[in-house]
């Protein structure tokens, strides 16, 4: 029971580490990110087994869409980790540029884990049917359905679009911004807002879904729904000079952080494992 626990408390702390570091440190070298980053993959993996080898022992319906649904949920994370080492993305074209590939890479899991999520998302959505939950966790589905394609529009022009403008800009010493620039560059802060509200939306639903079921204890249920409505809210406002509203919009806007809750969802259901596969619900 002690190796359990401390499995769920090093999955539940990654998502929060990682954030803390990337924000604290900045960019760091890949020479020394990348090793760093690999152990914590190994930490993660054990981590995860040691939480569902229960339900791995004991295989049936009910187990294998929950098991399935959580690994999926939990798998971005596994990759996200790695932006502790990258920090943020760079605020200048120059910096851009110069770390290229990095940004590329950054775009490419942020894309990889919203497929994966999706796929996640589905499964619970089985899952959560088997135990009589249709109408929160089919209305998640279909949100999370249409937020999707937006996020990875969204995640494109990040790392393809603008990666490649920037470069231009730099080769040709452009002070001055072309005119299409900045119109596109708001048609793509509307498009994030709305696929960032969307995605905090179906966490609120599947939420919702699960206080339905009983599987978690009820203020748990409403830790996640009242954080991903806060952060529906506080990403779709429109922009105030209100410090506080302006730095939690900005936190709840980055593409990794909506994928918090449902990861965090997912460790709690393997956490419970044992139990919920074995029920009749």
């Amino acid at each position: 029971m002690k190796v359990r626990n401390l499995s769920q408390y090093y999955l539940t702390l990654v998502p929060f580490v990682v954030a803390i570091l990337g924000f604290a440190l900045g960019h760091s070298s890949y020479k020394l990110y990348i090793p760093l980053w690999l152990i914590n993959v190994c930490l993660m993996v054990w981590a995860t087994r040691t939480l569902s080898k229960q339900a791995i022992k004991n295989p049936n319906e009910r187990g294998s869409h929950l098991l399935i649904s959580s690994l999926f949920l939990i798998a971005p994370w596994l990759f996200i980790s790695v932006f502790a080492g990258m920090g943020p993305p760079p605020n200048t074209a120059a910096s851009w540029v110069t770390t290229a590939a990095e940004q590329q890479v950054r775009y490419v899991i942020l894309l990889l884990s919203g497929v994966l999520i999706t796929i996640g998302f589905t499964f619970l959505r089985a899952r959560l049917n088997l135990a009589g939950e249709e109408v929160y966790s089919l209305l998640g589905l279909v949100i999370i359905f249409l937020a999707m394609p937006l996020f990875m529009l969204n995640m494109t022009y990040w790392g393809g679009f603008l990666t490649e403008s920037f470069r231009i800009f730099e080769a040709s010493n452009l002070d001055k911004r072309p005119d299409w620039y900045l119109p596109l560059r708001e048609l793509f802060a509307w498009i994030s807002g709305v696929e960032v509200g969307l995605t905090y939306l179906a966490t609120a639903a599947f939420g919702a879904s699960l206080k339905t079921t009983r599987w978690f204890k009820p203020r748990t249920c409403w830790i996640y729904i009242g954080v991903s409505l806060l952060g529906f809210l506080l990403s779709v406002l429109p922009e105030i000079s209100f410090m506080p509203l302006t730095v939690g919009s900005y936190l709840v806007s980055i593409p990794a952080i909506p994928f918090i809750m449902p990861y965090l969802i997912a460790v709690n259901l393997l956490s419970l494992s044992t139990t919920l596969t074995g029920s009749t619900n």
